[in-house]
């Protein structure tokens, strides 16, 4: 029989720390050698235990922002060896692009529903330990929901300039500062201008609201790739 997995378990409640370690350890296959509540405690656990994984709320003190997120970036970078399951509530596909940004290799996304579900749990935590991934299934139906509204969208008919003028239009620069910014003539860019506005069938509309409401389709589809500041 193997060795039993070596896990930190992150979780700054704790009635749910303790219920997770609980879990982990009736399964026999893991030995939890450190519960912590902050980010800080686990950054140190994961450098001085060196587990095999580490299971990590999303969100903990000092911030309750995405410090779990943050802690799996710098433990993988600390040693690739150890693998990170991030337990969250946030079904919201930017969230587990935020923990997937360097890459998915020794990294799982959990819905903190499957806690109670010990195979789930468990099968996550194996995979991570042998450097493999998991996303959470209901993570990738957004995922795959997003990805279809995206393919609807008139922006997918904007070339690479095009769409370089328009993230720099939601910038809030002006014609001048674009040419500047990608060494183009300001007639080249209101050419640019003039196509977008077209592809994005606001050519009828005053000038001026035209403009605005190109910006605004473009902050409105890159939204649903960053998570919020905040989470509520």
């Amino acid at each position: 029989m193997p060795e039993p997995l070596r896990v930190v378990v992150a979780e700054d409640n704790y009635l749910v720390r303790e219920g997770v370690r609980r879990l982990l350890e009736e399964s026999g296959e893991v030995t939890v050698v450190a519960t912590v509540g902050d980010k800080l405690q686990l950054l140190d656990a994961a450098r001085t235990l060196r587990p095999d994984v580490v299971v990590s709320d999303i969100r903990m003190p000092p911030d309750h922002g995405m410090e779990g997120v943050d802690a799996a970036h710098d433990i993988r970078r600390q040693d690739p060896r150890t693998g990170v399951v991030i337990l969250s509530q946030h079904a919201d596909e930017a969230y587990a692009f935020a923990l997937f940004e360097y890459g998915t290799a020794g990294l799982a996304y959990l819905l903190k529903d499957r806690v109670g579900e010990l195979d789930e749990l468990i099968g996550a935590v194996r995979a991570v330990a042998a450097g493999g991934s998991v996303v959470d299934p209901l993570v990738v139906e957004s995922m795959v929901a997003s990805r279809v509204r995206r393919s609807r969208s008139p922006l997918r008919l904007l070339t690479a300039r095009e769409t370089d003028v328009l993230r720099l239009m939601a910038q809030g620069r002006t014609n001048r500062g674009i040419a500047s910014d990608l060494c183009l003539s300001e007639s080249a860019v209101e050419k640019h201008v003039s196509a977008i506005l077209t592809k994005l069938d606001l050519s009828r509309e005053a000038s001026t609201d035209r403009r605005v409401n190109a910006v605004l389709t473009y902050l409105r589809e890159h939204a649903d790739l960053r998570p919020p500041t905040e989470l509520p």
